[in-house]
């Protein structure tokens, strides 16, 4: 799976995904759950790279003394918003807001889609950012602050 990056607009980010085939109905799933799942975490708060304690505590986890004053102090990362996953013959889109959650979830988000291209179907190509010249943005969807 090649993964390119255009434009990144963390408020109004297109993520764009290329398969080799046309998915069919279990595949669609298996992707709309992993951007689903990769979405509520990051709803609340999960992609916070102020507040890797564990990461950056190493191997040897034993007994790991856990800071939590530290992290009430970091500033929240959330993100706000994400719209439908959408298909055209062998592409997938779907919009999202960022909001505030840190690059830490496109790192995430690329490894989960790494493992399904792996594992379940085979993605030839995920671009973040940007648009599609062939396949056009009618409206922007808004951003509103809570996911119907």
């Amino acid at each position: 799976m090649d993964v390119r990056f255009r434009e990144v607009d963390p408020f109004n980010c297109w993520i764009w995904l290329h398969f080799a085939d046309q998915p069919g109905g279990a595949e669609r799933g298996y992707v709309e759950t992993a951007l689903d799942s990769w979405f509520f975490l990051g709803k609340l708060g999960a992609f916070n790279a102020e507040n890797l304690q564990t990461h950056e505590g190493g191997v040897d986890l034993g007994w790991l003394a856990y800071d939590t004053e530290a992290a009430e102090r970091c500033l929240p990362a959330l993100m706000h918003n994400m719209g439908p996953m959408e298909y055209q013959d062998d592409w997938a889109r779907c919009w999202v807001d960022l909001g505030t959650s840190d690059a830490l979830a496109l790192d995430v988000l690329i490894n989960a889609l790494r493992q399904l291209d792996n594992d379940v179907l085979e993605i030839t190509e995920l671009v973040i950012g940007g648009l599609n010249e062939d396949w056009p943005i009618e409206e922007e969807p808004e951003s509103p602050f809570f996911r119907d």
